[in-house]
């Protein structure tokens, strides 16, 4: 039995860089730029060298922000 769940994007722990792009509002360009800058950040989750972002700890990283 194949089952797809279909989860809201405000709802997910972790999204993909796409994702994120759309939630955020962020090019997918930046975000990977973010990402190869800070490869030990807390709002990242690596899955191999795939990357997912924490959503929430992203939200606190923006927040505490000024420009991006």
């Amino acid at each position: 039995m194949n089952t797809t769940y279909n989860i809201p994007v405000w709802k997910k722990y972790t999204l993909s860089i796409e994702e994120a792009a759309a939630y955020f509002r962020i090019g997918e360009h930046k975000l990977r730029n973010l990402i190869n800058e800070n490869k030990n950040a807390d709002y990242l989750l690596w899955n191999g060298n795939r990357v997912q972002i924490k959503r929430e700890k992203f939200e606190k990283f923006v927040d505490s922000l000024e420009a991006i």
